[in-house]
């Protein structure tokens, strides 16, 4: 018996041929007879009997006027049993490489599990046909072969990029925003109308205002959503046109209100100067003149630059001082707390202040 490491073979299965012959027996038919009836050769009827040929559609039709049992009926048991020898053989191909691929993949495959995105099983082998399956893949060693690869690696000298867990974390982003409605085109020009009501949205909860954000979004035809951070795919944001849809994804990074407001308004930029073809991965290290250009959009977006140089001036960097200029600038005051901490290399500076959203995560 050819046996696989999960325990299953073919041997197990029920060809539809068992169905056929359970009928005649039934109906006290031979198989000589049902030759006749169905005008096919006795050895043809031997063959499917005994799972040695499989049942058509032809002969599904032909079984239906002999038998009187629907076509569909015979059609439905031979695709679910060639569906059957599929899984069998794909676990009899899983080799060590994928299964260590899938422990790189352990937080991603526990998050996919609790959140039911694939069925939670204890064999190893099984959740690789899962993870196959969600990752639209037949092999998970496949992944190194995607584009996404190219990408992963320009700039993995500076912080360690897994290419699994980011191509895991980039379908995680599309299964949420698919779940998306969206009835208009992406509309750049309504997206900068909208940037006060992007930023009052700052001082809601963190379920609430993603929420917001996303209705706010889906206004400018772009499928917006914040999915879980998992170490190996150090990006800020993912941005993807398919399908004529523009997708714009978040990760969820340490919950500091000014880390998440920047990233935001840094990803509007691409968005605005379209400095991206069909997919954007914006790594937390990549610098380039399209980063910086990001980064000031962001830090002006949040803060007027001459308002802060003219508040820095004061040299008056209590809370107080830092609450009150927040206030003018319809900001959160750990959003003035984090750009004063960055330019002056000083993260300890009121840190306390700095507000954390909890999420409940997508």
């Amino acid at each position: 018996m050819m046996e696989n490491v999960s325990g299953l073979s073919l041997e197990f299965l029920v060809h539809p041929g068992e169905t056929i012959k359970e009928v005649l027996e039934n109906k006290n038919m031979s198989q000589e007879e049902l030759a006749i009836r169905t005008e096919y050769s006795p050895k043809h009827i031997s063959e499917v009997v005994r799972g040695k040929k499989d049942i058509s559609a032809v002969f599904a039709n032909k079984l239906e006027y002999a038998l009187g049992i629907p076509a569909n009926f015979w059609m439905n048991l031979q695709n679910n049993y060639d569906k059957e020898v599929f899984e069998i053989n794909a676990l009899n191909n899983i080799g060590e490489e994928e299964l260590n691929i899938l422990n790189d993949l352990k937080d991603v495959v526990k998050f996919c599990e609790d959140k039911n995105i694939i069925e939670c099983n204890s064999n190893r082998e099984i959740t690789v046909l899962n993870m196959r399956k969600f990752l639209n893949l037949n092999n998970l060693c496949s992944i190194q072969n995607l584009p996404i690869q190219q990408v992963a690696f320009r700039g993995s000298k500076a912080k360690p990029v897994n290419i699994y867990v980011l191509y895991a974390w980039q379908k995680l982003c599309e299964y949420y925003t698919d779940k998306i409605n969206i009835n208009n085109n992406c509309n750049i020009e309504k997206l900068k109308t909208k940037f006060s009501d992007i930023k009052e949205t700052m001082f809601l909860s963190a379920n609430d205002m993603v929420a917001k954000l996303k209705k706010i979004f889906a206004e400018c035809g772009i499928a917006f959503t914040v999915v879980k951070h998992f170490a190996g795919a150090p990006v800020q944001g993912f941005i993807q046109k398919r399908n004529n849809k523009v997708i714009l994804c978040m990760t969820i990074r340490q919950s500091f209100s000014d880390i998440f407001w920047f990233t935001l308004f840094h990803e509007i930029s691409h968005l605005i100067t379209d400095d991206f073809v069909d997919q954007y991965i914006d790594y937390r290290f990549t610098e380039s003149e399209e980063e910086n250009t990001a980064d000031n959009f962001a830090k002006n977006m949040l803060i007027n630059q001459r308002d802060y140089e003219n508040f820095i001036k004061t040299n008056d960097f209590s809370y107080n001082a830092v609450k009150k200029f927040a206030k003018s600038q319809k900001v959160l005051p750990g959003i003035v707390i984090g750009r004063i901490q960055k330019d002056n290399n000083n993260y300890s500076l009121l840190n306390s202040y700095r507000e954390k959203y909890k999420w409940s995560h997508t």
